[in-house]
């Protein structure tokens, strides 16, 4: 379910199909003895699904309560309200779906005082009354079983979800839904988002960016390079694949630089692994580096990803400790309750990362340069930047295709580790750089209401969407286990063992759903609610910035390399850590720069802006945030979803409430309000107006107008 904010909740009901029975199997190890389930109860299972115990209950900590059955199976836990039936229309998941994989904590209760914590494999100490079953994505399934002789069943079922929950291979081992299971035809489809995994599909992306000094390269076709990278990425076009199959040696795990974005102003973002610093490469493997990294430009800035970023276990642990305290259980008091929340230190990080992404913007849109962003590991923290970069420099990234296309560029497609870091397989490796990344574009979203077309519930149903076992998109670390598990080259072994067996040419169609598939697990209700109805389309993509900008993009120093490292820019003699001597001029003093301590003072020194423009002028498109003090805020609607009496009532029904509600959306209005330029700096534009001429607030009109007439008595 999704809740509402600030007094409101928001309830999506099921649609109500009559569906076809599925294939339920039952194992004989925790089928119910006499009691058969209903057609309703069977129907909906994907393949290879099991059913292994179900108990009839009542959904409590909802208004009202729902009275239904809890089913477990070997892939998910879910509970299915009395007269609810699974549509065939989205036969994927519901709201009401928890993925095994989901399960952070469960929970049994007997009497008042009663309650056994349950870890995988343990024993259950007795029959229990209720169970509350808390997901990783904060959502909280809280069910009461019914008396009346039917608690062996309330046992069984408890037990069945101990016992699958401690079989961890069987995620692993699911191969996802093919299309053919899901009722749609593999012959003429096209996927809803590019999924990448065509070199076509990598052309016509190319050619949309005008990046004209790149091509697509194809010498990972067989991922002899990197199995953690695409099979396809874009290289200088001047580079050849010997030269590009040299270099990629001296970088870790075999990322070498290559192009993420190009800017419609020139400059070209790039990202790598770390330097091999023990290696020892000859002057042409030198010189084909060195060649990848200018890409063609004379000014070059290396940025350390992970500078001023928390690491990979700092992630994990606020985000552990950011879980426990929005428990409905939460041993915080709740006049200490802010403290806590700022001792978890989840929205430090979140400011750091928009800190950083905000630098980095400015780098990217100050100067025609080539800014590689460089991560030991290239596959967490780079993903994270480069994405908010386009966010923030482009309004064509913050459309709803823009922003799908962008997360399965830079996360799917380059490999980021989604079943590691999630958790998923029990590694020591886990921290959710992706749901963070999230969490800033929900603090974007809330800064900048009229320049995203999706809204807060895409955000949530991608969030929800990273632990779901109908899709292949985040169940697997690397491209190359996608691929493979998703019949992409059946045969495949690497191209340097014997035997090897070339797959299908490089256009080869996964028959696999993506968790682009909405249609499939949400019903065009639950859709429409994707997209943000303050939406400006006045920001949209053909506005955008031309293909040069002379008065804002200007060429850089001649020659010049610069290390970007705790907000400032810092000159380097070489762009190789391998050379003994300057690869590149000695930097000109004119271009030295002043320390930056934050991204206004760094715009400033980038652009060199004249004073009569304001605080803060900025090029057309580019988004610049806050992330001083209450600028960062808690995303309630996600981390408090199983907290719903925090999720009703947050303004009462007084005059005091409804002053602070008002407060609230004369704030969104200021924000929808277009931008002025900086021609029409002077002129001044009366937000009130601004009510009667936009037909997509119909409601925020009416509750103005009613302030108008005299306010609530």
């Amino acid at each position: 379910m999704w809740w509402g904010g600030r007094g409101q909740s928001f309830n999506i009901a099921p649609q109500k199909e009559e569906p076809e029975m599925g294939c339920v199997q039952r194992t004989g190890m925790l089928e119910p003895r006499s009691q058969q389930l209903d057609g309703h109860v069977a129907s909906g299972c994907l393949p290879g699904e099991q059913i292994l115990a179900w108990a009839p209950g009542v959904r409590k900590g909802l208004e009202p309560e729902l009275p239904g059955t809890l089913i477990c199976t070997n892939l998910r836990v879910t509970f299915q309200p009395c007269g609810w039936q699974r549509s065939q229309e989205t036969p994927l998941s519901s709201e009401y779906d928890f993925a095994l994989v989901n399960i952070g904590r469960l929970e049994a209760v007997s009497g008042l005082s009663r309650v056994q914590l349950l870890r995988p494999g343990s024993p259950l100490k007795f029959i229990p009354e209720e169970i509350l079953i808390h997901g990783r994505d904060f959502r909280l399934l809280r069910v009461a079983f019914e008396a009346g002789g039917l608690e062996p069943q309330a046992f069984q079922v408890t037990m069945a979800i101990v016992q699958a929950r401690a079989q961890n291979s069987q995620v692993q081992q699911y191969a996802g839904i093919p299309l053919s299971k899901a009722g749609q035809s593999t012959g003429s489809r096209k996927p809803p988002v590019p999924l990448l995994e065509t070199s076509e599909d990598w052309e016509a992306e190319r050619k949309k960016q005008g990046a004209r000094g790149w091509r697509v390269s194809t010498i990972n076709e067989r991922f002899d390079i990197a199995t953690s990278l695409p099979r396809y990425f874009w290289v200088p076009k001047r580079t050849l694949d010997s030269e590009v199959r040299r270099a990629f040696g001296h970088f870790h795990q075999g990322r070498g630089p290559r192009l993420s974005w190009h800017h419609p102003g020139g400059s070209d973002l790039l990202r790598c692994g770390g330097f091999y610093t023990a290696s020892d490469p000859n002057k042409e493997d030198i010189r084909a580096v060195e060649s990848m990294l200018q890409a063609g430009h004379s000014d070059v800035v290396l940025v350390d990803t992970v500078d001023e970023l928390p690491s990979l276990a700092d992630v994990q642990l606020a985000h552990l400790r950011l879980r426990a305290l929005c428990l409905p259980d939460s041993s915080a008091a709740e006049e200490k309750w802010l403290s806590a929340l700022e001792g978890t230190r989840w929205l430090d990080y979140v400011r750091s990362c928009l800190r950083k992404a905000s630098d980095i913007s400015v780098l990217v849109t100050s100067r025609v340069r080539s800014v590689v962003l460089q991560e030991r590991g290239d596959r967490d923290f780079n993903g994270l930047l480069s994405s908010l970069v386009q966010l923030l420099s482009v309004p064509e990234a913050r459309t709803l295709l823009g922003f799908q296309s962008l997360v399965q560029r830079e996360w799917v497609a380059a490999g980021h580790p989604f079943l590691t870091r999630l958790g998923v397989t029990g590694a020591s490796e886990e921290a959710p750089v992706f749901l963070l990344f999230l969490d800033c574009v929900w603090q974007l979203l809330q800064q900048f209401p009229a320049e995203f077309e999706f809204s807060e519930f895409f955000l949530l149903a991608l969030h929800d969407s990273a632990r779901v076992p109908d899709t292949l998109t985040f169940l697997r670390d690397t491209p190359w286990e996608r691929g493979k598990q998703g019949g992409q080259f059946n045969s495949y072994t690497q191209i340097y063992n014997p035997g090897y067996c070339q797959p299908p040419a490089g256009n080869s169609v996964n028959s696999q759903l993506s968790v682009w598939d909405w249609d499939l697990r949400y019903n065009s209700e639950q859709i429409l609610q994707f997209h943000n109805p303050g939406y400006d389309p006045e920001h949209c993509p053909d506005s955008w910035l031309p293909r040069q900008q002379p008065s804002f993009m200007v060429p850089g120093p001649p020659s010049s390399v610069w290390l970007f490292s705790r907000g400032a820019l810092t000159p380097l003699n070489q762009l190789c850590p391998w050379r003994d001597n300057p690869s590149l001029l000695a930097v000109s003093s004119r271009w030295l720069p002043r320390a930056a301590i934050s991204s206004e003072s760094l715009a400033d020194q980038e652009w060199g802006l004249p004073s009569h423009w304001g605080a803060c002028p900025l090029p057309p498109g580019l988004l610049l945030p806050g992330y001083l003090g209450p600028q960062i805020r808690l995303w309630r609607r996600c981390y408090l979803r199983g907290r719903p009496e925090v999720q009703k009532g947050l303004s009462a029904p007084t005059i005091s409430g409804l002053q602070d509600e008002l407060s609230h959306l004369q704030e969104l209005l200021r924000k929808w309000t277009p931008r002025i330029s900086p021609e029409d700096h002077s002129k001044k534009r009366d937000p009130n107006t601004i009510l009667s001429q936009s037909p997509r607030c119909p409601l925020i009109t009416v509750f103005f107008m009613g302030m108008a007439e005299g306010g609530p008595e």
